[in-house]
């Protein structure tokens, strides 16, 4: 499949020099999708680009009476103490899991428009199926040495060994060959139900890398509910053709 199938569309051409971009599509339990979101509306960003492919699933999001496509991006304004460097977020959110053929150009066409735009970090979040019996923790894997000591730095433990699929996993593959940091934060999730707590274990490690833009991880138990259920409404535009489990619920276009 060509990757020109993948069409980006601008609604704001600013630049988003030395940004953090956090991807969130659906995953273990749903906490990606769920922080991204809680981040987009917390940190009031605005709609600034949108995804398209024949392939994705044939619904449109509606927000305050605009349609936007299954994939979008997002961007707030760059909040900084006098004389003190800082760091805007860009923030990529969906509510399906696209096809597998259509993996690998979408997440071209998204490192390209983190190059283009002078993105520096992309912290690609998934669930990690998680029993219970232990201490949840986070874990991180990062795709240069640049990522794998922002790991250290910001206390998350390293995963040795392991595999990592679906988006997160071809941006770390993709950014190791086209020398851009990624790193994908794996956070723990029930797969039985969306998980909200696992999404505020995530937010808590976002808040750590952007200091100065305020992201408190606790309003998301009680915002939570909503949150799930605008992702879920959602997923069910798309005809399934059984029921899913929540471990299933991700949606293939």
């Amino acid at each position: 499949m060509a990757e020109n199938v993948v069409r980006l569309h601008e609604y704001r051409t600013d630049d988003y020099d030395g940004a953090l971009m956090i991807v969130g599509f659906p995953s273990v339990g749903l906490v990606s999708s769920i922080a991204a979101n809680f981040i987009i509306r917390t940190s009031k960003l605005e709609r600034v680009a949108g995804i398209m492919a024949e392939g994705f699933p044939p619904f449109t999001l509606v927000h305050e009476g605009v349609p936007s496509p299954p994939v979008r991006v997002y961007a707030g304004e760059r909040k900084c103490n006098d004389g003190e460097p800082c760091q805007q977020i860009v923030a990529v959110a969906a509510e399906f899991m696209p096809r597998p053929e259509l993996v690998h150009p979408l997440v071209s066409r998204l490192l390209d428009y983190a190059k283009a735009k002078g993105i520096e970090t992309v912290v690609a979040l998934e669930g990690l199926n998680w029993p219970g019996a232990e201490e949840p923790k986070i874990f991180g894997v990062g795709s240069t040495k640049a990522s794998r000591e922002m790991l250290k730095r910001y206390e998350v433990e390293e995963m040795k060994e392991g595999m990592v699929s679906g988006i997160s996993g071809v941006m770390l593959f993709e950014g190791e060959a086209r020398g851009v940091n990624v790193i994908c934060l794996l956070g723990p999730a029930r797969t039985d139900f969306p998980d909200a707590r696992g999404s505020a274990k995530l937010l808590e490690v976002v808040a750590r890398m952007l200091p100065e833009i305020k992201i408190d991880p606790e309003p998301l138990f009680k915002e939570a509910e909503e949150i799930e259920k605008q992702i879920r409404t959602a997923m069910k535009s798309v005809d399934q053709p059984k029921k899913p489990t929540i471990e299933e619920s991700i949606v293939y276009g």
